[in-house]
């Protein structure tokens, strides 16, 4: 389904970086090379931001990494299947006062069962059926299919906010624009878009959908104030509406507030228990907070619930690194990097956790490998300059710290690791001159 996810646990530095959350910075424990600069786990995510969509999510108002304010962390939106149609019980053969040659009754086919936190009401007129057929079809990631249903949704029901927010979000998940907050400040596209949420608003001005659009919109804008005003509104309205209390506690993260956020997301869950976008949100949540136990645990439920999806494995390995646990880290990891072997920060934390498990061949390798997916990502820079310190080659530490430090000129692990490594040099060489 099209949800709002945060950006994964390596993404999250929420204020001008994304909306989601792109890895928070495990701190290493125990480590023997320069400790300050923890290599820094790049939580999976996408993650993702904190990524909450009724329905519909934003292709994920995350995107870039996603960690603490103080971590260089990110959250996404991930697509699922269309709900499956629940089939209505079998009504009971009256065989016994049916005459032998009477033929039994054709079966009603069940209609189709309504996409969760989609726009369709459930009532039988025509246009509420291209609503659920739109729902069925965005959530899906079909968005031509989505598109013409909702157009003729919006054809029977002329006056009905809901195909707007429908065209709204295909638009939106069909658009090039980044979902990052603040990624796109008085972009024509969005600015159009939020025109047409407040369209739908006009013809009811009660419509929570339209509100949750609306903020997101403008999150994506940068107008933090007016989005989070939107939400709270679409949250009064709806207040047992999952999507919407996920999509404000995820504009909550994006905007530095994650007490408050955590109180939405633990609803949204609450309400929507069996989703896995919602724990994995929950989860990213409760590492922001320091509350890693229970990021676990969420992040196990939800592994749970989508084995497959790479993004929630990852968040787990990396919430076990933050526990200073390598061990049930590098299956989780392991795992992640073999559903998406590309992700350059799927492959940067199983570099750190290899470290930390002191496997540092393949932490060197691995590391260098996260550098080439992405060489831009400078917590696998700075993964590599550690196990190459911990292992004795200190130029080639050097080497990492500084291409990290030149990515980030303000980024303290680098800054941190080249202190401590220049200690180790003149440590070293002081040895040296006794001998």
């Amino acid at each position: 389904m099209r949800r709002q996810r945060l950006p994964g646990m390596t993404a999250f530095a929420v204020l001008g970086v994304a909306l989601g959350a792109s890895g928070c910075a495990v701190a290493a424990h125990g480590a023997a090379s320069p400790s300050a600069a923890p290599p820094a786990a790049s939580a999976p995510a996408e993650s993702p931001t904190p990524s909450p969509t009724s329905g519909s999510a934003p292709k994920a108002l995350a995107g870039a990494p996603a960690c603490a304010p103080s971590a260089a962390g990110a959250v996404c939106a991930d697509a699922k299947p269309a709900a499956t149609p629940t089939p209505s019980p079998a009504s009971q053969s009256a065989s016994a006062a049916t005459p032998p040659s009477a033929a039994p009754a054709a079966a009603t086919p069940p209609e189709p069962k309504p996409a969760q936190n989609g726009l369709a009401r459930g009532t039988a007129d025509a246009s509420d059926k291209e609503l659920a057929a739109g729902d069925r079809a965005y959530e899906s990631d079909d968005l031509v299919g989505a598109k013409a249903h909702y157009e003729k949704a919006q054809k029977f029901a002329p006056k009905d906010p809901a195909p707007i927010v429908g065209l709204v979000r295909v638009a939106l998940a069909d658009s090039n624009v980044a979902t990052d907050y603040a990624a796109a400040p008085k972009n024509p596209q969005i600015l159009a878009l939020v025109r047409k949420a407040d369209a739908a608003l006009k013809l009811d001005e009660s419509y929570a959908p339209a509100y949750v659009e609306r903020g997101r919109l403008l999150l994506i804008l940068g107008s933090a104030p007016d989005a989070l005003s939107a939400l709270d509104r679409a949250t009064k309205l709806a207040p047992d509406d999952a999507e919407t209390q996920s999509a404000l506690g995820v504009a909550l993260l994006a905007t530095g507030k994650p007490a408050e956020a955590l109180t939405r997301l633990r609803r949204a869950s609450d309400l929507d228990p069996e989703s896995s976008d919602r724990l994995t949100n929950l989860g990213t949540a409760y590492l922001i907070q320091g509350e890693v136990p229970e990021a676990v645990r969420a992040f196990t439920r939800a592994a749970e619930l989508a084995p497959s999806d790479a993004r929630v494995h990852g968040d787990l390995g990396a919430a076990y690194l933050a526990l200073n646990q390598p061990a049930k880290a590098l299956p989780e990891l392991d795992r992640a990097v073999a559903l998406a072997p590309d992700r350059a920060t799927f492959v940067s934390n199983l570099s750190y956790a290899y470290f930390l498990a002191g496997k540092l061949d393949d932490a060197i390798a691995t590391a260098s490998k996260a550098s080439v997916l992405d060489p831009k990502l400078g917590s696998a820079w700075i993964n590599l300059g550690t196990a190459l310190a911990k292992k004795g080659d200190l130029a080639g530490a050097e080497r990492a710290y500084q291409r990290a430090l030149s990515l980030d000129p303000s980024d303290p692990r680098a800054k941190a690791s080249l202190s401590e490594l220049s200690e180790m040099k003149h440590a070293k060489a002081a040895s040296g001159d006794k001998k």
